[in-house]
């Protein structure tokens, strides 16, 4: 018996577009019409994706999204950013087109077309509730690091986790310096992508100056690392 299929189709503003953008991204089409409406449909291993012209569409409003469930996520990550450093002379991670920022051990991460559709890439295995459900910490700061990554991750919403993150650093006592630690970074990180280097040196200066235990500050090594990385990529 044959497996039942979805497809979506996403709304764009031209075909011509849409379809080099996704040709970037290893997606090849499988069948384009221009007449009576623009359509056109294109896959990548099992997964498909079908495009509709919708005239006076803006990319800044726009709210379609799909989920592809696929086996990895970080080499795919790394092979669509750099196609798209390629073309786009750096890794696009705000306005549009644009594609989300990957750290070591991350499940997910989504790609914005040049039409506003988001196309989320999501690993088979991921663990059930992004794999954060025990993340249970009572302090401002736990709470405030699992909401911020939450609107990163799941939402490509920078400037709110942003916020987030700003009112729970500005308590001292807000947590622990471990948790003050990881803030500092993760707000670094979303100052790179929100073109704000100003603020992204200053929470760096503020880790820099925490005094922390050897075998802390090398838990975030690897977070640092994707700073840096992030920076390189925007120059």
């Amino acid at each position: 018996m044959k497996h039942d299929a979805s497809i979506p189709a996403l709304p764009c503003v031209a075909l011509e577009p849409t379809l080099e953008f996704y040709g970037l991204l290893g997606f090849e089409v499988t069948y384009q019409q221009r007449l009576p409406n623009p359509y056109a449909a294109t896959r990548r291993g099992g997964a498909q994706l079908h495009f509709f012209g919708v005239k006076g569409l803006d990319p800044l409003a726009a709210y379609s999204c799909c989920l592809i469930i696929v086996d990895e996520v970080e080499q795919l990550h790394e092979g669509f950013a750099a196609a798209l450093r390629k073309t786009y002379g750096k890794v696009p991670v705000r306005g549009v087109p644009r594609i989300t920022r990957m750290k070591k051990g991350q499940t997910r991460f989504t790609v914005v077309d040049p039409s506003g559709n988001s196309v989320m890439f999501i690993r088979r295995d991921e663990p059930g509730g992004y794999g954060d459900d025990e993340d249970d910490s009572a302090t401002l700061l736990g709470k405030a690091l699992k909401t911020a990554r939450r609107l990163r991750d799941f939402k490509s919403d920078d400037a709110t986790a942003a916020k987030v993150l700003d009112a729970a650093l500005k308590k001292p006592d807000a947590g622990t310096p471990l948790e003050r630690a990881r803030a500092l970074v993760a707000r670094a990180e979303l100052a790179v992508a929100l073109a704000d280097l100003p603020r992204a040196n200053q929470s760096l200066r503020e880790f820099d100056a925490l005094v922390l235990p050897a075998s802390e500050r090398a838990s975030l090594e690897a977070d640092r690392a994707a700073v840096d990385t992030l920076m390189r990529t925007q120059e």
